[in-house]
């Protein structure tokens, strides 16, 4: 996981494989960083190679966070195999991926 901020939002970049045992790994900094008032939350799934149902939960519970304190996330996502798991989940439709940083961050002030 590798974090910096960009037009006043932290993207999140997550690569690898996110499994079980990576989102066991990640998901405490996820909190960490998403634990303050109005966050502003690109996760970028751009380098990921693989992400099993532990992923979708671990993207699930950092949005319900983020929102909880009054922040926005957004989904950066453009491989195949993992928008056709959002879809088929149902979270395409939650979580609107885009397929680049810069067009989840549309509309932020530089």
């Amino acid at each position: 996981m590798r974090t910096y901020p960009r037009h006043g939002c932290l993207v999140v970049e997550l690569s690898g494989e996110i499994d079980v045992e990576a989102a066991g790994a990640i998901t405490p900094d996820l909190d960490t960083l998403t634990d303050r008032p109005g966050p502003d939350v690109v996760i970028d799934l751009g380098p990921i190679d693989f992400m099993d149902c532990s992923g979708l939960a671990m993207l699930c519970r950092v949005r319900r966070r983020v929102l909880e304190h009054g922040g926005r996330v957004h989904l950066v996502c453009d491989h195949p195999m993992t928008l056709r798991i959002l879809r088929a989940t149902g979270l395409s439709a939650v979580f609107r991926p885009v397929p680049t940083v810069e067009e989840a961050l549309a509309g932020y002030e530089a």
